[in-house]
């Protein structure tokens, strides 16, 4: 607590911290989970947390890129990843953004059979994956289950007979398959299910390389949560893997493609108490801070657990903590914490994925600086926002 309240002192408030250790511990897990194939990779969703040392922090551990965007591509090449370390993985982007990423060399998977057959058209000897929907329901929030029938997501099942005319009409490449059916999903069953739609599209296509099963494991946000048990998941995936490849009649490899399980734990958002307001029967703790900077509590009803950093004692009272923006933006409704007071300093838990990456300059409020703990050093990989930055880019008379 008093690191954190020395990194407040340093950088100023808000801020946000990441545990580098823990991130690497993450992989870890991964890595171990899955070590019964000898053919697995770990492709880095870094729509999570895209910062510069965080990339680097992560391909030095093997990781390679899974980005959903040509400025992710950018962003992975200039950390140091090579084209053949990232896959492009949009979703009803401008055809523009592929032919850009062609160019770069990066491995492409694809979801739209419109774009699917422009790709054919002008790129029939390229190799790309192509995403499917497989028709699962499942993940913590109906906003982040993005595998269920209606989802905007992947190719439909009864579509994949189009993308089998075009690979025998020799139009078409396809060396993956590719899908993801949510986020926060606890039950191992649920990728289990997922994976079968898969190997059922997968064994009517020859000459494949890799299937790719996306992630969405689920981690803690309360002390009592469960979270998905990776180990038995890996377990159970890669032997039906090794099944499936054994029948297939060649090794392909097998993609995960995880981001908040690598990130999330290893995050805290600082923030400072500006004032304590007692309406009614209600407390407001509000901050130096709102959804501008997590977007997640409004957005998915997520739960942060929160700490008062400044006063850890077990003197307990309820609050609704709440920010600075024009409109409603609580983070906790009748929580439970220390008897707080302005100046107070408060962690919220679980803020390495989606925190910073989902921030914005609403209200023509700045964002906060970034930085990052490894192995007892702390330093600063991002800088706090300026006025002036709020400037940049307008076009001034």
């Amino acid at each position: 607590m008093n690191n954190y309240l020395a990194l407040i002192e340093k950088y100023k408030s808000p801020l946000y911290v990441y545990n580098g250790n823990k991130i690497i511990s993450q992989y870890n897990k991964l890595q171990k989970a899955f070590s019964s194939w000898h053919k697995v990779r770990i492709h880095y969703a870094m729509k999570a947390l895209n910062n510069i040392a965080i990339l680097k922090l992560l391909k030095a551990q093997g990781a390679h890129i899974d980005a959903v965007s040509i400025g992710e591509v950018k962003l992975a090449l200039f950390a140091g990843f090579t084209p053949k370390e990232i896959s492009f993985t949009p979703n009803g982007v401008p055809f523009s953004e592929i032919e850009e990423a062609v160019a770069i060399g990066v491995h492409i998977t694809l979801d739209n059979l419109e774009q699917i057959e422009r790709y054919s058209e002008k790129y029939s000897k390229k190799s790309i994956a192509i995403r499917i929907k497989p028709n699962v329901k499942a993940g913590g929030n109906d906003k982040i289950s993005v595998g269920h029938k209606g989802s905007k997501f992947g190719i439909a099942l009864e579509d994949v007979i189009e993308i089998v005319a075009l690979v025998k009409a020799d139009k078409l490449q396809v060396d993956g398959f590719h899908l993801h059916t949510g986020s926060d999903i606890l039950e191992a069953q649920s990728f289990l299910d997922a994976a079968e739609v898969l190997f059922d599209v997968a064994r009517q296509f020859k000459n494949l390389k890799f299937l790719d099963f996306g992630s969405g494991f689920k981690v803690k946000y309360r002390a009592t949560d469960k979270a998905t048990d990776i180990n038995a998941l890996g377990a159970r995936l890669t032997n039906r893997f090794v099944e499936f490849c054994e029948n297939y009649g060649s090794e392909l490899t097998l993609v995960i493609e995880p981001g908040k399980f690598l990130v999330s734990e290893s995050g805290k958002f600082l923030a400072t108490v500006t004032t304590v307001k007692h309406a009614a029967e209600k407390r407001f703790i509000f901050l130096d801070s709102g959804f501008n900077h997590l977007m997640r509590p409004m957005l998915y009803d997520a739960y942060h657990d929160i700490i008062n950093l400044s006063n850890p004692s077990e003197n307990l009272k309820k609050y609704d903590v709440v920010g600075y923006i024009c409109e409603t933006d609580t983070f906790a409704n009748d929580r439970l914490l220390a008897e707080t007071k302005s100046g107070d300093v408060l962690a919220f838990a679980n803020a390495g994925a989606y925190a910073f990456t989902m921030a914005s300059n609403y209200n023509s409020r700045l964002r906060p600086a970034e930085v990052l703990c490894l192995n007892n050093t702390c330093k600063l990989i991002r800088k706090r926002e300026t006025f002036e930055d709020l400037l940049h880019n307008q076009v001034l008379d």
